[in-house]
């Protein structure tokens, strides 16, 4: 048995793009990575942390960083509103 579907909808065309506008839009008006005004810092900084306490044994990720062992885990192991 076969259906045979009818547009009983009109169904507006889309605009064509603007050769001037950006390709992507950010929700929240920064651009991915930039650091995020006032407290939504402080809700990245453990996650921040836990990255940098997990690389810390790897000698080229920290030399990437510009950063010695002993630096990434005195960092890593401050508490998060420091």
């Amino acid at each position: 048995m076969s259906v045979l579907l009818t547009d009983t909808w009109s169904i507006p065309p889309v605009p064509a793009a603007d050769p001037a506008a950006p390709h992507h839009q950010s929700s929240s008006g920064t651009s991915p990575g930039a650091p995020r005004p006032g407290w939504w810092s402080l809700l990245d900084r453990p996650f921040q942390r836990m990255a940098l306490r997990a690389i810390a044994d790897d000698p080229h990720l920290l030399r990437d960083l510009g950063l010695t062992r002993e630096e990434a885990l005195r960092e890593a192991s401050k508490p998060f509103w420091r």
